[in-house]
């Protein structure tokens, strides 16, 4: 079914697969990743009224269109949980970043106020650059929210905001842990999985057997 034209303030998430560049290496990894990454997204976003989305390359965006705040972050959230989780699945992590603000899709994005002056404010350019430049660095896996113009009664009423954990300029959303107090652990794994990648590193330059 094709994407109904929409212009309005909605969230918005641009979301890609982590370490894509190196699976170009081997054409069928690549062409496997995505059509993995695409065939989810299909099927998670046909059963989603509240969420529209797209796909490119190995990236997608996905947006909001309808009902209040809360009930459109709540169905992001739940659409980027069902999305890792069915890429995981396939040993394939995505990358994900969401913002609130002005977006405009008329079979093409269009920026509004696009002229001599600098873009500010807009949903998609605000995730986008939050992927690829935001501080601190995405990490493969993570999903987390920029809360520039978003109230904090939003965050506290969606349905999974208990896996939601407050930082200077984000919210990162726990999709991957079913209850709170499961984040400390999540978080401690994953750090000492960067840890024994550092060392393996170290190893190497040394000229160390594993």
């Amino acid at each position: 079914m094709p994407i109904q034209d929409f212009h309005g303030d909605c969230f918005v998430a641009f979301t890609d697969i982590s370490g894509f560049k190196d699976m170009m290496k081997d054409s069928q990894k690549a062409v496997k990743a995505i059509d993995k990454f695409y065939n989810a997204g299909f099927r998670i976003l046909s059963s989603n009224h509240v969420v529209n989305g797209f796909f490119i390359s190995d990236c997608g965006v996905l947006f909001t269109r309808r009902e209040g705040q809360i009930k459109q972050l709540d169905n992001l959230l739940r659409v980027v949980r069902e999305l890792n989780q069915a890429v995981m699945h396939h040993d394939i992590m995505l990358a994900t970043s969401i913002a609130w603000g002005a977006f405009s899709y008329h079979n093409r994005i269009e920026f509004p106020g696009i002229n001599k002056q600098p873009i500010y404010g807009n949903a998609y350019v605000s995730a986008f650059l939050d992927n690829e430049v935001g501080k601190p660095r995405l990490q493969p896996g993570q999903c987390r929210i920029l809360k520039k113009d978003v109230e904090e009664s939003v965050f506290e009423s969606v349905s999974h905001h208990e896996l939601l954990e407050d930082s200077r300029a984000h919210q990162y959303y726990y999709w991957m842990v079913e209850r709170p107090e499961e984040i400390q652990g999540f978080k401690q794994r994953y750090q000492n999985s960067y840890n024994l990648k550092y060392a393996g590193m170290l190893k190497a330059i040394k000229g160390q057997d594993e």
